[in-house]
């Protein structure tokens, strides 16, 4: 532990505008759109005024940047990923204590990306300074008065980043799981002919549904003039939530990701008849495409979300890309398009040494991760 905080240190900046972006540029380039200072300053300024944004700069002994990340301090929901009976409960308590079990937490992670904590120039020094950035992180909870920190989350292939981090203190928990489709089709017609004909019965039975109630979609990369009426339909399906509904966002949040993004940015609008009816939020990201976000006029227990995931997975065909990511919610519809979902961990960590002890056990407890359940809808190769 000395020997590496010896030959690394670490510089901490407020804003990603403080950052040396030459210096930045130099690692993020060849990583995800998601590291990018464009992207990072959106969701730094278009988030809520209760969220404060941090970058962790790690240099070698020489001076030399070596990896970086991103993190955030906000107070935040403890049992966030909380289902059924204690969801229903906390939502009754609320009405009366709206902060109850809502605690200041520092959480390290890159937005909506795959790829998790922190990048580095090589992997030698993503190794060597995960456990500084893990003392440091924990000095700055402590000094801002932030009651628990999150690291993460971790794939599978990570594991062998647990070390350094229980060395701290740090203790494993499960997440949510992300889903993610690999796109192994040049056509959405090849797409439905791989699926196994259940499936592929199902999904026409929706389709079916739909069209019949005249649902109809539209891809546009420039939205901004829809900014407003996007998040209302984005709050609808928040505030109805019963999985877990993600970070608080604003109008600028939708106006900035299609001024800023380019060609990155897309948005499906789907219209039932000619009214707006839903609309699925997307970012291009090389050879990923992400499903940002989904919003829909009314809550309402229909169709439209099946239209919808599979309007996405056709999107993601039509744009020829490798990967699908379709986040962390709803995974038995998703599975039912061919989603793979992936088990993922976070470290967390008490800032207080007296609570720590049981901190893996009250967070499982107020915490419910689905259990991963495989589900095979393709026909095998020659079938």
């Amino acid at each position: 532990m000395n020997a590496v905080k010896d030959m690394y240190k670490v510089s901490v900046f407020e804003s990603i505008r403080d950052v040396p972006l030459k210096e930045w540029n130099a690692i993020a380039k060849s990583h995800s759109y998601t590291y990018s200072p464009e992207f990072l300053e959106i969701m730094e300024s278009s988030g809520t005024s209760d969220f404060s944004h941090g970058y962790g700069l790690v240099y070698d002994e020489n001076d030399h940047l070596v990896s970086l990340t991103h993190f955030t301090i906000s107070r935040t929901d403890i049992a966030i990923f909380a289902s059924g009976w204690l969801r229903t409960a906390l939502t009754r308590i609320r009405r009366l204590f709206p902060n109850f079990l809502k605690i200041r937490i520092l959480e390290c992670a890159f937005p909506i990306s795959s790829q998790h904590l922190l990048i580095a120039s090589e992997q030698v020094h993503k190794e060597k300074s995960v456990q500084l950035l893990g003392k440091t992180l924990l000095e700055i909870a402590r000094k801002n008065g932030v009651f628990l920190v999150i690291i993460g989350a971790f794939e599978p292939q990570d594991h062998r980043y647990e070390p350094f981090l229980k060395d701290l203190g740090y203790q494993f928990v499960p997440c949510l799981p992300v889903a993610t489709l690999d796109i192994a089709w040049e056509t959405p017609a090849a797409y439905q002919s791989a699926m196994k004909s259940y499936y592929r019965s199902k999904l026409q039975r929706h389709l079916r549904i739909n069209q019949s109630n005249e649902i109809r979609h539209e891809l546009r990369d420039n939205f901004d003039d829809l900014a407003e009426v996007l998040w209302q339909q984005w709050y609808v399906v928040h505030e109805h939530a019963t999985e877990y509904n993600g970070e608080a966002l604003t109008p600028d949040f939708y106006k900035d990701f299609s001024l800023k993004f380019g060609t990155r940015s897309k948005v499906l609008l789907i219209y039932s008849k000619d009214e707006l009816a839903g609309h699925a939020l997307l970012l291009l990201d090389g050879d990923t495409l992400r499903w940002r976000n989904f919003g829909r006029a009314k809550a309402e227990n229909d169709s439209l979300y099946i239209y919808v995931c599979h309007k996405v997975v056709e999107t993601a065909i039509n744009l020829e890309v490798k990967h699908l990511d379709m986040g962390v919610t709803t995974y038995a519809i998703k599975r039912d398009f061919g989603a793979s979902i992936v088990p993922r961990k976070i470290a967390i960590r008490v800032s207080r040494d007296i609570f720590n002890r049981h901190a893996a056990w009250a967070y499982s407890q107020l915490n419910h991760v689905p259990e991963i359940q495989r589900k095979d809808i393709f026909k095998k190769i020659g079938q």
